[in-house]
């Protein structure tokens, strides 16, 4: 309530705030609106008749078990994938094994004789199919052939 100071009736000097109009945002952003919040609103249901809501809920189901379905083939897709990396990985490991180029170190005083870092490379392995042989020698790889 504001009263003014100049001569009138009490009418005339009262505002009166209607609150679903309101002035300019003060941001200047007019194209935003108010927002209300849930609590305030009224949520009111229409009654449904029993075919709808029959349908309705037919039409939930329908919807669940579709989404069901993608959830589930997008799970057996991804363990697909998951175990064909894996063999592709395996297989890139043997073949990779297969392809090195090996040198078999018979005299166990050049491992002595070796500096670390070469001796971080060799490593020792089943040369049975390089070898026959009883004991199982270390085994350096073609890179490491040049520091012997």
């Amino acid at each position: 309530m504001v009263k003014s100071k100049g001569k009138g009736t009490e009418a005339s000097t009262k505002k009166v705030e209607d609150p679903n109009v309101r002035g300019p945002p003060k941001s200047g952003r007019f194209w935003k609106s108010q927002k209300e919040r849930t609590t305030t609103m009224v949520k009111s249901r229409k009654k449904v008749g029993a075919v709808k809501l029959e349908a309705l809920r037919a039409e939930k189901d329908r919807v669940k078990q579709l989404s069901t379905a993608i959830k589930d083939a997008r799970k057996t897709e991804a363990q697909e994938k998951r175990r064909r990396e894996e063999e592709n990985k395996k297989k890139k490991e043997e073949n990779a094994k297969k392809s090195e180029i090996v040198q078999v170190i018979k005299n166990t005083a050049k491992l002595k004789r070796m500096k670390k870092k070469a001796l971080r490379k060799v490593e020792k392995r089943d040369t049975t199919v390089v070898v026959k042989n009883k004991k199982a020698p270390a085994v350096v790889s073609s890179t490491e052939m040049d520091t012997l």
